[in-house]
């Protein structure tokens, strides 16, 4: 039975409370004006540790400005310290404490669902488990599961409908035109069909995605033999989505469950990175960025963490975490009560566990780094941006368009956008040009330009605030002329002009509203941003013109590779299921491959991705 005690009075004693306070475990609130709880913590001995607070010398400033607002101390008694340990997060979660370390990401994990259907429906889920049916995960975050399930859509194209959508149609929607859907729905495709594509979803799902891959494959082959190039084309971009997905997922084929939990601090500021595997599959990661004052220690983070983020979660058996944290055979139980079965902590840890500790660790870092230069730098560069170009704002959304070709063959026009926090690949596109002069830039450009700008006019995107053309006045005259015929306002367009020697440092901006060229410092932050965003505009234009190139003459990139014969090639793109799927491998991924050495891999992937 749980026993509550406190002192309502208008002016706190702390030596009248003391003296009749219970040495029992339990946890205690500290109110302030009007009621406001300042505080929640939890006692192996409640005199002791409430005593503490009232010392003629506190830890900190921190704990001395708390304990200056105290108006009462409010008591519940628990059995055991670990039920103490449960109850203070779940008062935490709800009073919100000023003066605790709160983790603002309170969801519960979300799952893949399969219905049980003749025809089944793979759906986003969060929350009970209540329908019929088959839940995979859980996942780290909603952007896992998304991600997951539009790859699967559109390797399995099984149906995303609510029921009542699916039996009430009478031609296929949408998602059956984009290739997400088999379209079950008007009869194009019979039940058996569609039940083996289920049966590979689930298959992929439960870790056996190489049986999956290794039927594609002999598919794809019977396809290619029996002429049917289309099948075999659709089948190898399967395969290829498929090995993408499974070694991103694939970690280690140990069985059970395990959180990987990682801490890095700097300047401030917190990043606890969590990493997911179940069953032997990395399900992804979530970063958080907790409100924690300086001078709590790491363990006191680590235990302040676990206690909150599992309270609504479900708790793998095992947690590798980063730092030891404080009171582990309490936060234990507390977690074995959570679960209902027994959980271990560790963080001295060897092989796979330490190199997936180390990986973690590794991504906290990165992960705060990056938020902290983004923050800083990027905010930096946008208002010497300002200062430049006489802007009323920072501007919060840029373009860039580059022109590539080799001597008007193959030519592609390239888009890279950048926002507040730095690249936006999302919303990068190249445009193959057709049906002007080989060689001719300016129209190249213009087509890329209206093409690009007649979707954004009509609504398919955001207008930037600037628009950066890799070139001179000519490029920027036909960027004027197209904005005016599509009755495009409010878009800054600056050139780009290569300085003399076309040495970086001396580029010339040429600003539509004004009367003279421009020329920033070589070491202005502004400048500075301007090559980035060129340069990276000039990057993807390059590739994707040595891609139509290669494409159009006939011939594999691979082919030029010391050492990559026939054989190796073939079994290459076998296992990657075509170029696309070796161009995204990484070094260790390619080592894998059969035949494949680990210098091999490397001149492999120097050689797809030397621009």
């Amino acid at each position: 039975m749980i026993i509550t005690e406190g002192l309502q009075s208008d002016a706190f004693d702390p030596r009248r409370f003391l003296a009749d306070l219970t040495t029992q475990p339990g946890v205690y609130r500290m109110v302030g004006e009007e009621g406001a709880v300042l505080y929640v913590g939890k006692a192996k001995n409640l005199k002791k540790r409430v005593s503490s607070y009232f010392r003629p010398t506190v830890a900190n400033a921190r704990i001395a400005a708390m304990v200056a607002q105290i108006r009462d101390v409010q008591v519940i008694v628990t059995r055991s310290e670990a039920e103490a340990l449960l109850l203070e997060n779940n008062l935490i979660k709800e009073h919100r404490p000023r003066y605790n370390i709160l983790f603002r990401d309170d969801k519960s994990y979300p799952y893949i669902f399969i219905s049980h259907h003749p025809y089944p429906r793979l759906a986003f889920h969060r929350g009970a488990r209540k329908a019929s049916g088959r839940y995979f995960g859980p996942y780290p975050s909603g952007g896992a599961v998304r991600d997951t399930i539009q790859l699967l859509q559109k390797l399995f194209l099984i149906r995303p409908c609510e029921d009542s959508f699916f039996q009430n149609r009478s031609r296929a929607c949408l998602q059956y035109q984009i290739q997400r859907c088999s379209g079950p729905c008007v009869g194009l495709i019979d039940a058996d069909a569609y039940g083996v594509d289920v049966r590979h979803a689930v298959d992929f799902l439960e870790g056996r995605s190489e049986r999956i891959i290794a039927d594609l494959v002999q598919g794809m082959e019977q396809a290619a033999a029996a002429l049917e190039y289309e099948q075999a084309a659709r089948i190898r971009d399967q395969i290829a989505r498929l090995r993408q997905l499974s070694e991103r997922q694939y970690v280690s084929a140990e069985d059970g469950d395990v959180d990987i939990i990682a801490v890095a601090r700097e300047a401030g500021e917190v990043c606890v990175q969590v990493f997911s595997i179940r069953g032997g599959l990395n399900l992804g990661n979530r970063s958080l960025f907790p409100r924690v004052p300086d001078d709590v220690a790491d363990g006191s983070l680590m235990t302040a963490f676990l206690g909150q983020y599992y309270l609504n979660r479900e708790v793998p058996s095992r947690l590798i975490l980063s730092h030891p944290p404080e009171d582990r055979a309490v936060l234990e139980d507390m977690l074995t009560l959570r679960r209902g079965q027994k959980v271990t902590l560790a963080w001295q840890v060897r092989g796979d566990r330490a190199r997936w500790l180390e990986m973690a660790i590794r991504n906290a870092r990165m992960t705060l780094a990056t938020r902290l230069a983004g923050r800083a730098g990027m905010r930096e560069r946008l208002e010497a941006l300002q200062d430049a170009l006489d802007l009323d704002d920072p501007p919060r959304r840029m373009e860039c368009f580059d022109i590539s070709h080799t001597q008007g063959e193959a030519t592609v026009a390239s888009c890279v956008v950048f926002d507040e926090e730095g690249p936006l690949k999302s919303d990068y596109r190249r445009f193959n040009i057709k049906d002007i002069t080989p060689g001719d830039d300016y129209a190249a450009m213009r087509q890329a330009l209206m093409r690009r700008y007649t979707r954004l006019k009509a609504g398919e995107g955001k207008l930037p605030d600037i628009l950066f053309i890799d070139g001179g006045k000519g490029q920027v005259r036909q960027a004027l002329d197209v904005l005016e015929t599509l009755q495009v306002s409010g878009v800054m367009v600056v050139g780009v002009a290569k300085g003399e020697d076309r040495r970086p440092g001396m580029e010339t901006l040429i600003l539509s509203d004004a009367a003279q060229p421009s020329i920033l410092p070589p070491g202005s932050r502004a400048l500075h941003l301007i090559q980035q965003i060129r340069d990276e505009a000039h990057r993807f234009a390059i590739t994707g013109h040595r891609q139509r190139r290669a494409r159009a003459r006939g011939t594999s990139p691979l082919e030029q590779i010391p050492g990559m014969g026939p054989k190796r090639r073939q079994q290459l793109l076998k296992h990657f299921g075509g170029l696309q799927g070796v161009c995204r491998a990484d070094v260790e991924a390619l080592a894998k491959v059969p035949g494949i050495s680990r210098k091999l891999a490397q001149q492999i992937f120097d050689s797809l991705h030397d621009d």
